[in-house]
């Protein structure tokens, strides 16, 4: 049976490195070197690493909060609510991409209360509403398992010492929950740098001015630029190593002895 349990192990391996070394290996050196220089890509790089980051703020202001107000309130109808709070994580994303469309839109219900947004969605706006929208879902999923894992004594303790729920908030639950707050932050980094198919159909994917690296790896595929596209993947790819590494710097793997092994 162990050996049996390898196989899959092997096959999985071999497709995680083959597809890894099948991108590294697709341009030379020289190539590489001359697309590292390219405009585009910088534009890319830069519009992906300002939109994820103000995407991860705004998602951590309202999903931190939400996910508290779930774990501590008697709020009525919670299994509901947490059935609908998930539903971004299971969506196919042009779905989530034409809801928030339909919503935000010229045409959409809200487009009466705030008329410029309708104007302001195919910008890099859009982009942020797109990746706050599925990134917030990670972070009240990981908060909320985060604060429901914490020992009511300690807020129970805070309340006797005469703090009130805001500040047992802030300078009790938070500091307590930091790492798994932390690691769920960097997961919604890491999903909202390779955000696309919400993002194609709220903002579009105009070529340097609604570029992110998803996109731009799309349209130089559409037109014929194979190495710039391979350029792209390989730097949101590097990109993703990067937060796996601050992942797995957040989350130690535990030091298991087993004896007689």
């Amino acid at each position: 049976m162990t050996r049996l349990a390898l196989v899959p192990l092997f096959i999985l391996l071999t497709l995680v490195i083959g597809s890894l070394l099948a991108l590294i290996f697709q341009l030379d050196l020289a190539t590489l070197g001359h697309i590292l220089f390219e405009p585009e890509l910088h534009f890319a790089l830069l519009l992906s690493l300002i939109t994820a980051a103000t995407a991860l703020l705004l998602s951590l202001l309202l999903g931190v909060p939400a996910a508290w107000a779930l774990v501590r309130q008697p709020l009525p109808a919670k299994r509901l609510m947490n059935l609908l709070l998930d539903l971004p994580l299971v969506m196919p994303p042009l779905v989530v991409g034409m809801g928030l469309l339909l919503l935000l839109g010229q045409q959409g219900p809200l487009s009466a209360v705030a008329p410029q947004m309708s104007r302001l969605l195919f910008s890099p706006l859009g982009i942020v509403i797109a990746q706050t929208y599925v990134a917030s879902a990670i972070v009240l999923r990981s908060a909320s398992a985060a604060f429901g894992a914490l020992d009511p004594a300690y807020v129970t303790t805070a309340f006797n010492l005469g703090l009130s729920p805001i500040r047992t908030f802030l300078l009790v639950e938070i500091p307590l929950c930091r790492q798994a707050l932390l690691s769920g932050a960097v997961l919604a980094l890491a999903r909202a740098l390779g955000e696309f198919g919400a993002t194609l159909m709220l903002a579009g994917m105009v070529r340097m001015k609604t570029e992110t690296l998803p996109m731009a790896i799309f349209l130089n595929i559409s037109s014929d630029d194979f190495p710039l596209a391979v350029g792209c993947a390989l730097l949101l790819m590097l990109l993703a190593c990067v937060l796996l590494l601050v992942l797995q710097w957040l989350n130690p793997p535990a030091v298991r002895s087993y004896a007689g092994h």
